[in-house]
């Protein structure tokens, strides 16, 4: 870790502030040079002068001390409601959640500034209605009509804002931190870091990471435990947070003190890193019901489809021996009734969604590469719409989400996915068309149901109680597996 030199906490805070406002006395607008004038601007001087230290002090008062009642987002004014004797004994028996109230530079203040969140182009669309983003209204024809509504063009890095609306309003959310089993860390950290991960200079991408570490380590409930009963939501992969040293990729917060005992449920995991829990990333269907759900398991799971398999991508011919191209003419050699590929840079922005929704929808099983990293979100939208996802690294799903995806062991993998080895495919040894020819029907579709089976699980819904119905949605076995987790310690 980048070694930085000892500071009061008053003057790191200091930089989270704007600075003073002084306009008729700045360098660019000068004072009148009337004599009248000159004291009336010495007097302001010194009156911005005192501010200051009052603003400073301020600010900081509410670094230090963290306010206990979070704003529910329908009535900012609301506390959270006292869990009730049966929710306790029922629902909540593996604990109660206390969610801290950060300083709002570690979440609003980084979604008030989405215009610069990403150095090619705004995220304010993308981050809008809670993280699901504008509705998909160009999938219309595509899904039900009914549930047209709960689909969104959802961004994959979103994962912070859509967790932290859901554990606002969590039945077994805690205004009283010494009640609490768990303890949420509301910082928008993946937001924070994707805004300067192409930068050359290292620090950007580490001060609001060790400002918030600075911070909670403040709070009695840390003090207590040092961390191990706290949690936090990371919407960007593991290796974007495990820089170490002032070079190479990604910001260093994971590697920071105190992080080591934190639970972090993140969208791709460090494998050797068991503080680290895969969950889905987040996918564009968002409903409300269990009732809608099982429309749309029925939807996908009666869908005729046409062709054995198809693979979505963007090839990246700048990269020797792409595996992506390797695909590409896998698809062609077997055949347009075989199989069937959607180059993403052909396709227009806005019309990409519906046309990979088609793709899939058709196709009984998606080709699922490794992206920039081992995971892509292209393979939970593959499961969401009924098709088998089939994998040629390990590291893409066996591992990642043991939460969320059966067990490991070859026999509980064929369940709901195929592996092939991409070096097999790469040295011309095995045929994807012959493997997945060779599943058979029959077998096909039982792989199909499993995967049906387990849709829900890997949605985050838009209601804030959650299905319903006893319905999980992957906003529900995080939770609980984090609260069976701390009670396991």
């Amino acid at each position: 870790m980048e070694s930085r030199p000892q500071e009061s906490n008053l003057k790191e805070t200091k930089k989270l502030l704007p600075p003073p406002s002084g306009a008729a006395c700045s360098p660019h607008h000068p004072p009148l040079k009337s004599p009248a004038f000159l004291p009336c601007c010495q007097l302001l001087t010194v009156v911005c002068f005192l501010l200051v230290p009052l603003r400073f002090f301020l600010y900081a008062r509410n670094l230090s001390s963290p306010r206990l009642l979070l704003p529910r987002p329908d009535n900012p004014s609301r506390p959270p409601p006292p869990p009730s004797a049966n929710t306790v004994t029922d629902s909540c028996s593996s604990g109660l959640i206390f969610v801290y109230d950060l300083p709002t530079a570690f979440n609003a203040d980084v979604l008030a500034a989405c215009d610069e969140l990403n150095p090619w182009q705004s995220l304010c669309v993308a981050l809008s209605n809670g993280g699901f983003g504008p509705p998909a209204g160009e999938l219309a024809g595509v899904v039900p009509t009914n549930l047209l509504p709960y689909w969104y063009s959802t961004d994959q890095f979103s994962l912070e804002l859509i967790f932290h609306r859901r554990i606002l309003a969590h039945q077994c959310r805690t205004a009283d931190p010494s009640a609490a089993a768990a303890f949420y860390i509301p910082f928008y950290a993946g937001l924070s870091v994707g805004k300067h991960l192409w930068s050359r200079d290292a620090a950007s991408r580490d001060r609001d990471s060790a400002l918030l570490l600075r911070w909670i380590k403040e709070q009695s409930p840390w003090k207590r435990s040092n961390g191990s009963d706290h949690f936090i939501t990371l919407g960007r992969i593991s290796w974007d947070f495990h820089r170490s040293g002032n070079d190479g990729w990604g910001g260093s917060f994971l590697n920071m003190a105190g992080m080591d005992k934190v639970t972090r449920l993140i969208i791709e995991r460090n494998p050797s890193d068991n503080k680290d829990v895969g969950v889905p990333y987040p996918t564009g269907f968002h409903p409300r019901t269990a009732a809608e759900v099982r429309q749309w398991q029925r939807f996908v799971l009666n869908r005729n489809r046409s062709t054995l398999f198809g693979f979505a991508g963007a090839p990246r011919p700048q990269v020797k021996d792409d595996f992506r191209d390797f695909l590409f003419k896998e698809c062609k050699r077997a055949g347009k009734g075989k199989c069937r590929s959607l180059d993403w840079w052909k396709v227009r922005r806005q019309n990409r969604s519906a046309a990979v929704m088609r793709l899939f929808l058709d196709s009984a099983f998606c080709l699922q590469p490794k992206g920039d990293s081992y995971t892509r979100r292209s393979m939970f939208d593959c499961m969401l719409v009924g098709a088998v996802p089939v994998v040629f690294w390990r590291q893409s799903a066996y591992g990642q989400y043991e939460w969320y995806l059966p067990g490991s062991g070859e026999e509980r993998e064929g369940e709901w996915s195929v592996f092939i080895d991409s070096r097999e495919v790469k040295n011309g040894t095995v045929s994807v068309k012959e493997v997945l020819e060779g599943i058979g029907e029959k077998r096909a579709r039982k792989m199909r149901e499993r995967v049906v089976e387990m849709i829900p699980r890997l949605l985050y819904a838009a209601a804030e109680e959650g299905l319903g119905e006893g319905m999980q949605d992957a906003f529900d076995v995080a939770v609980k597996g984090v609260l069976r987790r701390f009670r396991g310690q």
